[in-house]
């Protein structure tokens, strides 16, 4: 599978990018960065100025992707490499490449990139872009015979997705009326609490779905509440077991086709979504006045760092959408002043922990890996513009 790079605003093809590569070492350890090639003095010739300059027509709306000083002029994809990594090797906001991406029309697929790919620096009026132009694919035209030619693709940039798929395919959040409307595990054919994948079991609820019907299986968790205003926001879903209909009725007879944990009386159901599933995102600022806050943490109990998982109480209805990049802070803490001020209490100011994108929306709510983290993010950090 290709990786794809979203060419710059308002430029043909699909804006998609990846987050999953951020993924390339685990949870365990960071990715390997991306080693650039030294920088030789930035010039701009003139066939590069002539392409580009017709392609993208000047702009009189400022910069928002600052490049780093440091930032090579040539760059050479590597296996390994990430996204988000060589984002940050041209970019002090890597959250902007969106913008300064330009599609090479002499080769295919301009969107993607591959380990090989050449991407370069160049500025068009003054202003920064990268593409493209060099590598296994940008090659001379060549004469074809007619005969069959195979070629194996070069391999991708995609790392493995089990980290986040559990997220993205599996009920994590569900609200109030779900909770309350969803079927469940009633009982088995014998007097077992504890079930397990292969057993035959009945559920009340299912009366009018078709026999094969496939469901998630979750068990309620804990609230979802807004620290500010107490409203109630969903509730976590605990990924129990995977069930298929064998035959309707009220009740039901199920049987349980994986288990991810045991599966108890009073379990959840909730119809399997078949739709397909976007693995793929652009990376992109939330807006300006976006504010929220962290709600829970992922499997942990008090700190999580690069990737783990967040909820922040932010979702679709505040407009939060997959790919939006979000700063993390810690709220400064109040100190009193025993030097001056006759100990007049002072807040501290509040010190950015880290980066977190959202991976996944629902209404309220949303989940977001931290990609980026200089201290432990904690339950209650903010989360704003970056």
């Amino acid at each position: 599978m290709s990786v794809p790079f979203p060419p710059r605003a308002g430029s043909a093809g699909s804006i998609v990018t990846l987050i999953l590569a951020l993924l390339a070492s685990g949870c365990a350890t960071a990715p390997q960065e991306p080693v650039p090639e030294p920088a030789p003095e930035r010039t701009q010739t003139a066939t590069q100025t002539a392409q580009d300059s017709a392609a993208q027509p000047p702009s009189e709306e400022p910069d928002r992707a600052q490049v780093k000083d440091t930032a090579p002029e040539r760059y050479v994809v590597r296996p390994g490499d990430t996204l988000w990594d060589i984002s940050t090797t041209f970019l002090e906001t890597p959250w902007y490449w969106p913008e300064i991406w330009v599609d090479n029309p002499q080769i295919e697929n301009p969107h993607l990139i591959y380990p090989g790919d050449v991407i370069t620096l160049h500025y068009v009026n003054g202003r920064p872009r990268l593409m493209v132009d060099g590598g296994p694919r940008v090659r001379p035209t060549v004469r074809l015979s007619p005969k069959v030619r195979a070629e194996p693709l070069p391999p991708s940039l995609e790392t493995p997705v089990q980290a986040l798929q559990q997220f993205l395919i599996r009920p994590r959040v569900v609200t109030e009326k779900q909770m309350e409307d969803s079927p469940y595990l009633l009982a088995s054919r014998d007097e077992r609490m504890i079930f397990g994948a292969g057993d035959r079991l009945y559920a009340r609820g299912l009366d009018g779905d078709p026999e094969g019907t496939r469901y998630h299986v979750f068990r309620p968790g804990g609230e979802l509440r807004d620290p500010d205003t107490g409203e109630l926001l969903g509730f976590e879903a605990i990924p129990v077991a995977g069930a298929e209909l064998v035959r309707g009725g009220d009740p039901a007879t199920v049987v349980l086709t994986r288990s991810d944990r045991e599966a108890l009386r009073g379990d959840r159901l909730l119809p399997q979504d078949d739709s397909a599933q976007d693995f793929l995102f652009t990376p992109r600022p939330p807006h300006p006045d976006a504010r929220g806050q962290v709600i829970s943490l992922f499997d942990a109990i008090s700190r999580i760092a690069r990737f783990q998982v967040a909820v922040i109480n932010l979702g679709e209805r505040d407009d939060v959408e997959q790919g939006q990049v979000f700063a993390v802070y810690h709220s400064g803490r109040t100190v009193r002043d025993r030097i001056a001020g006759g100990g007049e209490r002072v807040t501290l100011p509040d010190e950015r922990a880290g980066l977190v994108m959202v991976f996944r929306t629902f209404e309220k709510v949303s989940y977001a890996l931290v990609v980026e983290s200089t201290h432990p993010i904690a339950k209650g950090n903010a989360v704003r513009h970056p």
